[in-house]
Protein backbone atom coordinates (compact mmCIF):
# COMPACT_ATOMS: atom_id res chain seq x y z
CA UNK A 1 0.00 0.00 0.00
CA UNK A 2 1.11 3.61 -0.43
CA UNK A 3 0.44 6.84 0.92
CA UNK A 4 -0.11 9.55 -2.09
CA UNK A 5 0.41 13.03 -0.41
CA UNK A 6 -0.72 15.70 -2.71
CA UNK A 7 -0.14 19.46 -2.28
CA UNK A 8 -2.11 21.41 -4.70
CA UNK A 9 -2.98 25.10 -5.07
CA UNK A 10 -6.75 25.40 -3.45
CA UNK A 11 -7.84 26.94 -6.75
CA UNK A 12 -7.64 22.92 -7.97
CA UNK A 13 -8.43 21.33 -4.72
CA UNK A 14 -11.63 20.83 -5.05
CA UNK A 15 -11.59 19.72 -8.93
CA UNK A 16 -9.16 17.16 -7.93
CA UNK A 17 -10.86 15.90 -4.73
CA UNK A 18 -14.20 15.16 -6.64
CA UNK A 19 -12.16 13.58 -9.72
CA UNK A 20 -10.25 11.07 -6.74
CA UNK A 21 -13.67 10.33 -5.05
CA UNK A 22 -15.20 9.85 -8.25
CA UNK A 23 -12.57 7.42 -9.35
CA UNK A 24 -13.50 5.63 -5.90
CA UNK A 25 -10.27 6.53 -3.87
CA UNK A 26 -10.85 8.23 -0.46
CA UNK A 27 -9.62 11.06 0.34
CA UNK A 28 -8.53 13.33 3.44
CA UNK A 29 -8.48 17.14 2.69
CA UNK A 30 -6.14 19.46 4.94
CA UNK A 31 -5.76 23.09 4.53
CA UNK A 32 -1.83 23.94 3.92
CA UNK A 33 0.47 27.17 3.68
CA UNK A 34 3.60 28.13 2.50
CA UNK A 35 5.45 28.58 -0.59
CA UNK A 36 6.79 32.43 -1.83
CA UNK A 37 3.87 33.32 -2.45
CA UNK A 38 2.29 32.29 1.42
CA UNK A 39 -0.82 31.39 -0.67
CA UNK A 40 -3.03 28.76 0.35
CA UNK A 41 -2.75 25.57 -0.36
CA UNK A 42 -4.76 22.44 -0.19
CA UNK A 43 -2.77 19.24 0.77
CA UNK A 44 -4.74 16.05 -0.28
CA UNK A 45 -3.81 12.50 1.08
CA UNK A 46 -4.66 8.89 -0.92
CA UNK A 47 -4.32 5.66 0.31
CA UNK A 48 -4.08 3.77 -2.70
CA UNK A 49 -2.54 -0.24 -3.97
CA UNK A 50 0.68 0.05 -4.76
CA UNK A 51 -0.22 -0.74 -8.78
CA UNK A 52 -2.96 2.06 -8.59
CA UNK A 53 -0.38 4.58 -8.22
CA UNK A 54 -0.30 5.81 -11.81
CA UNK A 55 -3.17 6.18 -11.92
CA UNK A 56 -4.27 8.42 -9.25
CA UNK A 57 -0.49 10.39 -10.54
CA UNK A 58 -2.51 10.83 -13.77
CA UNK A 59 -5.37 12.46 -12.59
CA UNK A 60 -3.29 14.89 -10.35
CA UNK A 61 -1.15 15.52 -13.40
CA UNK A 62 -4.83 16.39 -15.67
CA UNK A 63 -6.31 18.51 -12.61
CA UNK A 64 -3.92 20.83 -11.53
CA UNK A 65 -2.19 22.91 -14.13
CA UNK A 66 0.19 25.31 -13.74
CA UNK A 67 -0.32 29.11 -14.65
CA UNK A 68 1.41 32.67 -14.50
CA UNK A 69 -0.02 35.19 -12.56
CA UNK A 70 0.56 38.44 -11.96
CA UNK A 71 1.70 39.39 -7.55
CA UNK A 72 2.48 42.49 -6.56
CA UNK A 73 5.44 43.05 -4.67
CA UNK A 74 8.03 45.61 -2.88
CA UNK A 75 11.30 46.25 -2.71
CA UNK A 76 13.49 48.53 -1.06
CA UNK A 77 14.87 51.59 -2.49
CA UNK A 78 18.50 51.68 -3.54
CA UNK A 79 19.52 55.13 -1.27
CA UNK A 80 18.77 52.90 1.58
CA UNK A 81 16.21 55.10 3.13
CA UNK A 82 13.75 52.41 4.20
CA UNK A 83 11.34 53.38 1.57
CA UNK A 84 9.81 50.13 -0.35
CA UNK A 85 8.90 50.57 -3.89
CA UNK A 86 6.03 48.39 -5.33
CA UNK A 87 6.40 46.60 -8.47
CA UNK A 88 4.98 43.61 -10.42
CA UNK A 89 6.16 40.26 -11.40
CA UNK A 90 4.99 37.42 -12.96
CA UNK A 91 5.20 33.95 -10.96
CA UNK A 92 4.07 30.80 -12.20
CA UNK A 93 1.50 28.94 -9.88
CA UNK A 94 -0.54 25.95 -9.58
CA UNK A 95 0.63 22.35 -10.48
CA UNK A 96 1.41 20.19 -7.71
CA UNK A 97 4.29 18.84 -5.56
CA UNK A 98 3.14 14.85 -4.82
CA UNK A 99 4.50 12.53 -2.33
CA UNK A 100 4.53 8.66 -2.98
CA UNK A 101 5.43 6.91 0.49
CA UNK A 102 5.12 3.57 1.38
CA UNK A 103 2.68 2.12 4.21
CA UNK A 104 4.19 -0.39 6.66
CA UNK A 105 0.65 -0.65 8.04
CA UNK A 106 -3.10 0.08 7.64
CA UNK A 107 -5.43 0.18 9.56
CA UNK A 108 -9.16 1.52 10.00
CA UNK A 109 -11.56 1.42 12.84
Amino acid sequence: MKLIVAIVQDQDAHALQTILIESGFGVTRLASTGGFLKDGNTTLLTGVKKDRVEEVLALIKENCETRIVTRNTTTSASWGSGVYLPYLVDVKVGGAVVFVLDVDQFEQF
